[in-house]
C-alpha cells in the first residue's frame, strides 16, 4: 500500500518560498527577490548591481538540495543563487531577474550544474543578459564519475563537487580578478573534480508517494541527486568496502575522468545526501582518508565533511575528491561568509593523525598496578566464583534486557551491561587481587569504567567506589559479613545522591534497597551469611518485579506513558536482581556446609 511521506511543510507548492523565507530569517547577510512565486532568488544583502564593482558569481539550479544553493551565498563564494522548484530548473526570467540585480560593470560568472534544463534556462538567460549589455561567462560542472563515458551529448552530471567550485570563484572574484580570469580558475577548478554517490534510500518528493525502488538490505551505487537510477544497485556492504570502491571508481586510470595520479595532493569531500547522520558521514571520512593516503599514495591537504549538497531525505553519501594545487587550496582557505561553508576547515592536513596519549591519573600507583595472585586463598576462590557467576548471567541476560528496555528505553541496557560484564571476567584473569577483597571490588569498577558508557555506566562505577572505600576502612583483620552488608549500603546511598534516585522511582535501586534491608535483618537476627546472602537476593528479584507497578520518576522511563511501564519490569533493576542472585546462589553451591 502506498503511503504518502510525513514532511514538516504546509503546502507542497510552497516549500521554496517557505524555505527562502526562513533562511533569510537566519541569516542577515542574505535576501530576496520580490518575486514570489514566480521568482525565487536569494542575493547577497549588501550587493546591488548598479553599484557592485566585483565579478558577481551565480549558481542555482532545482531546490531540495539544500544547503545548495542559497545556503552558499555570502562574500568570498557566490552573490545570489536561483532557485528552481524541487527538482526543476529554474525559468529563465528568474535567473535574468538574479542576474540584473547582482551583476555591475564587471560582470557576473554563471556555474550551472550539468544537466539539460539547466544548461537550457542558464544558456538562454545568459544569452538575453548579454543582449541587455550585461557581461556574462558560464562554466558547467560535470563531476560525476560513477557511469561510463557518455556517447551521447549528456555527459557527466552536476554532483556536490559543483560546491568546490563555488568556492573557487567566489575567492577569485572577491580578489578582484576579472570575469575571464573568475571563469578560467572556475573551469580549471571544474576539470580537476570528481564525484560519486551512494545511497541507502530513495528521495521523496513533498507531498508524493515514498518511492520502493531499494529494498531491504540494499544500496544504490553511483545514483543522482535527484533520485535517478545509479550505476547499480547492490547488497548494503560495510562503509569499508563502499568508501574503497567509490574511491577506486572516481581514480579510475580507465575512465580518466580526474587527473589524478599517485603523488598529487588532493582535498576530499564526505557530503550527506539528507537523512545520513553525522556520526555515518565521520565514518566514512575516517575511512577515505588513510584510504587515499595509503591505498592510492596521495597527499590528502583538506577534509570536508557534513551536508553540502542533499536530495531531500536521501540516505547516503557521495565522496568529492578534487586535485588541489597551492592556487586552489588558498582559494579554499580565503575567507567567506557564506553561512554553510566549513569556515574552520584550514590550513595544512597533517599526513597523518597520531592520538594524543591519555595522561595519566594523578593519584594512580607508583607500582605496576594489581594483578592476579599466583595462588588464590579459600576467600579469593569465593569472590572468583561469585564474580564469575553474577557476570555470565548479566552476559546471558543481554537479550531480555535489550527487548525490555526497548519498551521503555533506548534499547540498549542488554548490550551495555553485557559489555561491562565481558569486560569484567577478562580483567579477573589478568588483574583482580581476589585474595584482598576491597582492592578487587576497586578494580570492578575500572573494568565498568573502562567500557560501559551512559548513565548505568558511571552508576555502577559510583557504586563500587563506594562500596570499595568502606571496606578498605574496615579491611584490617578480615571482612565479616556484616561490614560487607554495610559496604552495600553504603554503595547504595551513594547511588542515590548522585544519581538522585529513590525507593518507588523504578531503577535498579529498587532490587537493592530491599536486598540490602533483608541482608542487614537476617544477619543482625543470627542468619546464617550464605543464607543471609540467599534470601536477600529473593527480596532483589521481588523489588525488581514490583516495578511494573511503579511510575518511573528517573532515566529515560519518566518519559513513558504508565500504561507502556506496567507490561515490563524496569531492566536497570531486572539486571541489578540477576548479577545480585547469580552471585549468592554461586556462594552457596561453593560454601555449602562451610561456615564464613
Amino acid at each position: 500500500m502506498d503511503f504518502r511521506s510525513k514532511k514538516l511543510i504546509n503546502d507542497p507548492n510552497d516549500v521554496v518560498t517557505e524555505f527562502i523565507e526562513g533562511l533569510v530569517e537566519t541569516y542577515p547577510g542574505l535576501q530576496y527577490l520580490d518575486g514570489f512565486p514566480d521568482v525565487k532568488v536569494v542575493i547577497r544583502a549588501d550587493v546591488s548591481g548598479a553599484t557592485y564593482d566585483k565579478v558577481a558569481v551565480i549558481s542555482g539550479g532545482g531546490s531540495g538540495h539544500e544547503p545548495a544553493h542559497a545556503g552558499f551565498v555570502g562574500e568570498g563564494m557566490l552573490t545570489a543563487a536561483i532557485c528552481g522548484d524541487v527538482f526543476a530548473s529554474p525559468p529563465v526570467d528568474s535567473i535574468l531577474a538574479g542576474i540584473r540585480a547582482v551583476t555591475g560593470p564587471s560582470g557576473c560568472l554563471l556555474i550551472v550544474k550539468n544537466y539539460t534544463g539547466d544548461r537550457l534556462n542558464f544558456g538562454l538567460a545568459a544569452e538575453q543578459a548579454k543582449s541587455e549589455g550585461y557581461r556574462v561567462e558560464m562554466v558547467i560542472v560535470g563531476d560525476d564519475c560513477a557511469l561510463p563515458p557518455p556517447r551521447g551529448i549528456a555527459g557527466r552530471r552536476g554532483l556536490a563537487g559543483t560546491i568546490l567550485v563555488h568556492k573557487i570563484a567566489g575567492a577569485a572574484a572577491v580578489s578582484g580578478l576579472s570575469l575571464e580570469e573568475v571563469a578560467a580558475e572556475a573551469k580549471r577548478a571544474s576539470d580537476m573534480v570528481g564525484t560519486m554517490g551512494v545511497a541507502l534510500s530513495v528521495c521523496t518528493l513533498p507531498g508524493q508517494v515514498t518511492p520502493d525502488r531499494l529494498g531491504p538490505g540494499k544500496m544504490e551505487l553511483g545514483l543522482g541527486i535527484h533520485g535517478e537510477p545509479g550505476a547499480a544497485v547492490a547488497d548494503l556492504q560495510p562503509v569499508d568496502i563502499v568508501v574503497s570502491h567509490v574511491l577506486k571508481q572516481i581514480l579510475s586510470t580507465e575512465t580518466n575522468y580526474v587527473p589524478i595520479t599517485r603523488g598529487s595532493r588532493v582535498v576530499v569531500m564526505i557530503n550527506g545526501l539528507g537523512a545520513t547522520p553525522l556520526m555515518e558521514l565521520m565514518i566514512a571520512a575516517g575511512k577515505a582518508v588513510p584510504g587515499l593516503q595509503l591505498e592510492h599514495g596521495l597527499a590528502v591537504e583538506r577534509v570536508y565533511t557534513g551536508s553540502f549538497m542533499t536530495s531531500l531525505d536521501m540516505a547516503g553519501f557521495s565522496i568529492t575528491v578534487m586535485k588541489a594545487d597551492q592556487a586552489i587550496l588558498n582559494r579554499l582557505d580565503a575567507p567567506t561568509r557564506a553561512p554553510n561553508w566549513p569556515v574552520a576547515v584550514d590550513g595544512n592536513h597533517p599526513p597523518a593523525k597520531i592520538p594524543v596519549p591519555v595522561p595519566p591519573s594523578r593519584s594512580k600507583k607508583n607500582d605496576e598496578g594489581s594483578s592476579r595472585p599466583e595462588q588464590l586463598s579459600p576467600l579469593g576462590h569465593i569472590l572468583e566464583v561469585a564474580i564469575e557467576a553474577a557476570a555470565t548471567a548479566i552476559i546471558n541476560l543481554r537479550d531480555n534486557l535489550n527487548d525490555w528496555d526497548s519498551k521503555v528505553g533506548d534499547g540498549d541496557c542488554g548490550s551495555t551491561m553485557s559489555r561491562g560484564a565481558s569486560a569484567i571476567l577478562e580483567d579477573m584473569k589478568k588483574c583482580y587481587p581476589l585474595n584482598d577483597p576491597a582492592e578487587t571490588v576497586a578494580e570492578i569498577g575500572s573494568s565498568i569504567r573502562k567500557v560501559m558508557g551512559g548513565t548505568s555506566g558511571i552508576i555502577y562505577d559510583i557504586f563500587f567506589k563506594a562500596a570499595y572505600a568502606q571496606l578498605k576502612a574496615n579491611n584490617h583483620a578480615g571482612i565479616t559479613a556484616l561490614q560487607w552488608a554495610g559496604a552495600l549500603e553504603v554503595a547504595i546511598a551513594a547511588v542515590s545522591k548522585y544519581g538522585g534516585a529513590k525507593a518507588g522511582y523504578r531503577t535498579l535501586l529498587d532490587a537493592l534497597i530491599p536486598a540490602s534491608s533483608v541482608l542487614k535483618e537476617k544477619l543482625a537476627s543470627g542468619e546464617d551469611p550464605v543464607e543471609a546472602f540467599v534470601l536477600s537476593a529473593e527480596a532483589a528479584v521481588a523489588g525488581a518485579e514490583s516495578t511494573k507497578n511503579m511510575q518511573a520518576q528517573a532515566g529515560r522511563s519518566s518519559y513513558v506513558s504508565a500504561d507502556i511501564l506496567a507490561s515490563v519490569a524496569d531492566p536497570g533493576a531486572m539486571a541489578a536482581a540477576c548479577w545480585y542472585k547469580a552471585a549468592a546462589l554461586a556462594l552457596k553451591n561453593k560454601c555449602k556446609g562451610v561456615d564464613e
